[in-house]
């Protein structure tokens, strides 16, 4: 199992802290995962449709959304962060 994380505005728009998904196929980046989440509809394509607008970390590392989740136990989806 993988747990997902959901942080600011994308955790509203799905409704969920975070959620536990099988184990995507061997070879499959952030965004694979990221784009059959966002199928699932509602909220979820919502705040995942438009990637472009998401970073990620793998187990706490970040990373960009064409990396390979490999054998990562978690990834966090968030949005940009802004700094000043």
């Amino acid at each position: 199992m993988l747990t997902i994380v959901y942080f600011a505005w994308v955790r509203e728009r799905i409704g969920l802290d975070e959620e536990q998904v099988a184990r995507p196929e061997l070879g499959a980046t952030v965004a694979d995962l990221v784009a059959g989440l966002a199928a699932r509809g509602g909220g979820y394509a919502e705040a995942l449709g438009d990637a472009t607008r998401l970073r990620a970390a793998l187990d706490q590392r970040f990373v960009g959304l064409d990396t390979v989740i490999g054998d990562a136990r978690e990834l966090a989806l968030f949005p940009p962060v802004t700094g000043g």
